[in-house]
């Protein structure tokens, strides 16, 4: 189980250097995202996305569960959406939430993500 876990951290710090080609270390090429199949491109492009409307995003991992082929994460984020975000106007001031995920992997990568916004916590902000 330690195993997974490290994966994932270090998955997790792949994000944060932004390394974009490394990505395929640690996704299936047939990711799904909340019961949508996007592929690696599409969930490289959702990723792409997410830093475009949040420049400064850096993911924190809260809490993390594991088991041999399933993974849980609280991931906390303290940052600035540039605009609408989730369909509220940030527009530029600093929030803190979370997000609640849950992964299944297949062949060490990660083949299935669901997760939860907490947008209450940032509607509190506002």
């Amino acid at each position: 189980m330690e195993e997974i876990a490290q994966s994932y951290r270090d998955y997790i710090a792949c994000l944060n250097r932004r390394d974009w080609p490394g990505l395929r270390r640690f996704v299936h090429e047939d990711v799904r995202h909340n019961d949508r199949l996007l592929g690696l491109s599409g969930y490289l492009q959702l990723l792409q996305a997410n830093v475009h409307d949040i420049p400064d995003l850096s993911f924190d991992i809260g809490m993390l569960v594991a088991s041999p082929s399933r993974l849980a994460a609280r991931l906390l984020f303290d940052c600035t959406p540039a605009g609408v975000f989730m369909g509220l106007p940030i527009n530029g001031r600093k929030v803190a939430f979370a997000e609640h995920a849950f992964y299944e992997y297949r062949d060490g990568k990660i083949w299935d993500v669901k997760s939860v916004i907490d947008k209450a916590a940032i509607e509190a902000q506002l």
